[in-house]
This record gives structure tokens, C-alpha cells and sequence, in this order.
């Protein structure tokens, strides 16, 4: 089995980003992304801190917007202000949130030409007729890491395990989009085994730890794990049991190291495309 090097992606998918966005700040556009931060949660924190630095590297400005003691008003104002600000051209808003608000009503308040992670319920139904959209930087990632890996997706049978609006939905959509014929489950999914089983790419994306074993694998198949689930030591493990599904899949992306840094990567390209990139 193939594990496939996620980090190995980003920094290719980097070295392009930053073309991009020093020929942009030469034209005098200086790529742009607000990040809203609402919550003093440390892994929220934590996961900024690594956008900041990302966003860094490549020559995207990154600017930081921490709310104290937000109110749901509060928020949707300042994510109504920069979606009408033209020196900002990507908006992001991280998680928890305030008391009475859900991902759908924040999404709502982000322009969708800013949308560089797919937030706004628009941009899925943007994603299902077809037109051109930011998906969510880990459901695209998905599809990047098959791409990039030269995966056929034609003809090919896709089992994504997950239906949320972040990543099961619209990765099953991207698949669709790549002609593959896609199979959505969840947690009401009969024999949920027998059926990941039949797939030829198997997507994981829900969220509980090492569910995933050998007997969910077809042989052969490409595995993508987008779980990340913490364990009592700070690690951090996939849906996927790796351990048994390596002796079935013929690749396999680990957990660190797999969708994780692809994610981030593609925000900073979305970020660069909708500055005119």
C-alpha cells in the first residue's frame, strides 16, 4: 500500500499559489484573507496560527479578526463589512459560535465571490447546478489529492461516508462533477461495511475514530481519510483504522499529513483566485 504524502501536495500546489500571488501583488493586488475568529477555543486557535503562517509563505496577506464576546449581531456585522470591503477578497469565519447562530446563517452573511471555503449555502447549490464556485477547502481537497495522484475517477465507483454540507455533500458532488458514480452513506446505511466495500475510492468523512476497518475496503481501492479525531496522548487519528485497511487499499492518505495540509493550501489558493488570480 501507497500511503499518500498530503504534505508532499501542498508544497507543489504552494510553489503555484505563490507565482500566482506575487504576480498579482506586482499588478498591485495584494491577495487578501480576513479570518474571524469568534471563540478563544485553543484549537481553534491553533489551527490560525497555521493559516497565518501558511497565508505567509505564500504571499497572501492574512488579516486576523478576533471577536470578544461576540453576539450573534456582532459577527454577522463584521462578516457583512468585509464582504463589502474591496481590499479583502476571501473570508473565512472559524467555529464555536456565538449562542443562536449556525454555520448556515454565518455562511449567509459571507459574499459568495469571497467564499473561499464554501461557508454560504449558495455556493453548495452554485456547486450542485454546476457553476463556478468556491467549494470547502477540505471537500476540495479531496479532489485535489486524486487529481494529483492521477486516481480515474471515469466509470469509476466513490463511496464518501458522511453527508454534512462541509465535506460529505460536496465531495460527493466534485465526484459526480468527475463522472464517477458516487454513493453517499451515513449513519442510517445498512450494512454500511458491504456497501464501502463495493467502491473504488473510498472517502471518509465521519468523524469517529478508526470506524473504518480492513472489511469497509474493497481491494485495491484508494482510500481518503478526512477524519481528524483526537486521542487522549494530544494525537491526532483518522476515520480510518490504517493498520488494517494498508493491508487491502492500494493507497492510503495518513492522518497527520494526509487532507489536512492540502486544506489549508487551497484556502490560500481560493484566496489568490477570487483577488483575480
Amino acid at each position: 500500500m501507497r500511503n499518500i504524502d498530503g504534505r508532499a501536495i501542498a508544497k507543489t500546489i504552494a510553489a503555484e499559489v505563490t507565482a500566482a500571488a506575487a504576480k498579482l501583488t506586482a499588478d498591485g493586488v495584494t491577495p487578501t484573507l480576513a479570518v474571524v475568529v469568534p471563540t478563544d477555543d485553543e484549537a481553534t486557535a491553533w489551527y490560525v496560527r497555521s493559516i497565518e503562517r501558511t497565508a505567509a509563505k505564500v504571499g497572501v496577506r492574512c488579516r486576523t479578526e478576533r471577536l470578544t464576546d461576540p453576539t450573534a449581531e456582532s459577527l454577522t456585522a463584521l462578516l457583512d463589512t468585509l464582504s463589502a470591503d474591496d481590499s479583502v477578497h476571501g473570508v473565512i469565519c472559524q467555529t464555536p459560535l456565538p449562542d443562536g447562530l449556525t454555520l448556515a446563517d454565518v455562511g449567509s452573511h459571507i459574499a459568495v465571490d469571497k467564499d473561499v471555503d464554501g461557508a454560504n449555502p449558495a455556493g453548495l447549490g452554485r456547486l450542485a447546478a454546476g457553476l463556478p464556485t468556491f467549494a470547502p477547502a477540505t471537500a476540495a481537497a479531496v479532489l485535489e489529492i486524486l487529481r494529483r495522484e492521477e486516481t480515474p475517477l471515469t466509470g469509476r465507483h466513490a463511496v464518501v461516508i458522511g453527508r454534512s454540507t462541509v465535506v460529505g455533500k460536496p465531495a460527493a458532488l466534485l465526484l459526480l462533477a468527475e463522472n464517477a458514480t458516487v454513493t453517499v452513506c451515513h449513519s442510517r446505511t445498512e450494512d454500511l461495511a458491504a456497501v464501502c466495500a463495493r467502491a473504488d475510492v473510498l472517502v471518509a468523512a465521519v468523524g469517529r475514530a478508526r470506524m473504518v476497518t480492513g472489511d469497509f475496503v474493497k481491494p485495491g481501492a484508494v482510500v481518503v481519510d478526512v477524519g481528524t479525531n483526537p486521542t487522549d496522548d494530544g494525537g491526532l487519528v483518522g476515520d480510518v483504522d490504517a493498520e488494517s485497511a494498508a493491508d487491502v487499499a492500494s493507497a492510503l492518505t495518513p492522518v497527520p499529513g494526509g487532507v489536512g495540509p492540502v486544506t489549508t493550501m487551497l484556502l490560500m489558493r481560493h484566496t489568490v483566485q477570487a483577488a483575480g488570480g
